[in-house]
């Protein structure tokens, strides 16, 4: 019964990513990485060691159908945001326990996978795309609300984890 339950925390939570992806324009979207971020690492919590890897796997697989566009790089990059929450999770130690989980940690962990995810896409789409111009300042932009996303996105799932979500059993 605990496969069943963590498969469908895996598809929920994918499927989460996929309407953000599909619904919100793209300018939009971007911005809401940050519940995309939440989402991954709720994902890492509740299903446990590469739980963020098959979110992000499920949600790039999915968001890819409905950008076929960008289909490969929408995929490429959802999962290796999902792969570097569950490598810096290892890398922090964050672990999910009886009594919660260490605040500090979390929001470590997630800054510095978003501000890594949130670079390598700018830089990937203004650089091999060329579908905008690299300037400096906007490379600063972009790390500084990425890194703010990524602070708040862990300290807002530690919270939810430590709150509301801990007592639930998977």
């Amino acid at each position: 019964m605990q496969k069943a339950k963590r498969l469908f925390i895996t598809a929920l939570f994918g499927s989460i990513i996929f309407v953000i992806n599909f619904f919100v324009p793209p300018p939009i979207s971007y911005l809401l990485i940050v519940v995309q971020a939440v989402i991954l690492a709720l994902s890492t919590f509740f299903v446990g060691k590469a739980g963020a890897t098959y979110v992000g796997l499920v949600g790039g697989f999915l968001s890819a159908l409905a950008r076929p566009a960008f289909g490969p790089i929408t995929f490429l990059f959802t999962l290796l945001f999902g792969v570097m929450v569950d490598v810096f999770s290892l890398a922090f130690k964050v672990s999910s326990t009886a009594e919660g989980v260490n605040r500090n940690r979390v929001i470590f962990a997630m800054t510095f996978s978003t501000a890594i995810i949130g670079f390598l896409s700018y830089y990937t789409t203004a650089v091999y795309l060329r579908l905008f111009d690299l300037t400096p300042m906007m490379s600063g932009l972009v790390i500084f609300v990425a890194t703010g996303s990524g602070i708040s996105a862990g300290y807002a799932a530690a919270y939810l984890w430590n709150k509301y979500l801990k007592s639930i059993s998977v």
